[in-house]
Formats: C-alpha cells, sequence, structure tokens
C-alpha cells in the first residue's frame, strides 16, 4: 500500500457546498453569507481573540511573568568528609552504597558530590554530579570520579 492508494471508505466524504453558483444552485446572489454586515464582504470576519469588543480573556487575565522553578533538578548532596568516614578504602561508591549507609533519603533523586572536608581513602565514586573541589580532592587521594 502507498499514500496514493489511500482513498476514504465510500460514503463518509461528502461534496463540497459550492456556494456562488447563481439562483438555481440554492446557494447563489448572497452566497449564504445573509445581507450586508462584517461577514458578507470579502475578507470580513473578526479576528481570533475577539470578543465583541468586550475586552478581550488575554487582556483580562493578570500577567503573572515566568520562572524557571519548575524545571529546577533537586539534587541530593553529599561531602567528601561524610563519604570519608562511612567507607573503606577502594570501595565503589555509589547512589546504592549510599542509600544502605545512610547518608541520601531518597534512591531516585539525583546524587552530587561536594568538597566539603577530607578524603583520605582511594575511592570510585559514581554519581550525577561533582562540584569541582570535590572531584579535585578525590583524584588526589588515588581515586576515580564517574559522572552517571
Amino acid at each position: 500500500m502507498r499514500l496514493h492508494d489511500l482513498s476514504p471508505v465510500p460514503g463518509s466524504n461528502r461534496k463540497p457546498k459550492r456556494i456562488g453558483f447563481g439562483l438555481g444552485s440554492g446557494h447563489g446572489k448572497t452566497a449564504c453569507k445573509g445581507t450586508k454586515g462584517h461577514k458578507s464582504r470579502a475578507g470580513g470576519g473578526v479576528r481570533p481573540g475577539f470578543e465583541g469588543g468586550q475586552m478581550p480573556l488575554v487582556r483580562r487575565i493578570p500577567k503573572r511573568g515566568f520562572s524557571n522553578a519548575r524545571h529546577r533538578v533537586d539534587f541530593q548532596g553529599i561531602n567528601v568528609g561524610d563519604i570519608n568516614d562511612r567507607f573503606e578504602a577502594g570501595a565503589v561508591v555509589d547512589p546504592a552504597a549510599l542509600l544502605a549507609v545512610g547518608l541520601i533519603r531518597r534512591a531516585g533523586m539525583p546524587v552530587k558530590i561536594l568538597g566539603d572536608g577530607e578524603l583520605t581513602k582511594a575511592l570510585t565514586v559514581r554519581a550525577h554530579g561533582f562540584s569541582a573541589s570535590a572531584a579535585k580532592k578525590i583524584e588526589a587521594a588515588g581515586g576515580k570520579s564517574e559522572v552517571i
């Protein structure tokens, strides 16, 4: 089947009303537009949103502005000092491990590692984000910081 093979079901489509084809057609003379008035003229009719002179809805409602707050991504922040206290050297620190030791509360929320505190152990840290100082401290301790 190709696009040129498609056709509507017989009886589902109707021929358009042919207006302005003379008095005998039943739709001649004023071409179904009545007599006089704005909508009977060529190009007549009101613009979208026009409410007959009443103050339009778009002008009646208050203008509240826009805030990007609804698009904000909230992170759970964890300091490298807290990770240093809870994990052994060589451990893999990921959101599941952080949840297991109680450093984060929600599993589905992204985790960001922050640089407060000291890190003395080589750890492989996997998180959704790292501050520059945290990444520097993890690398300096001989570990790896991997962005999920």
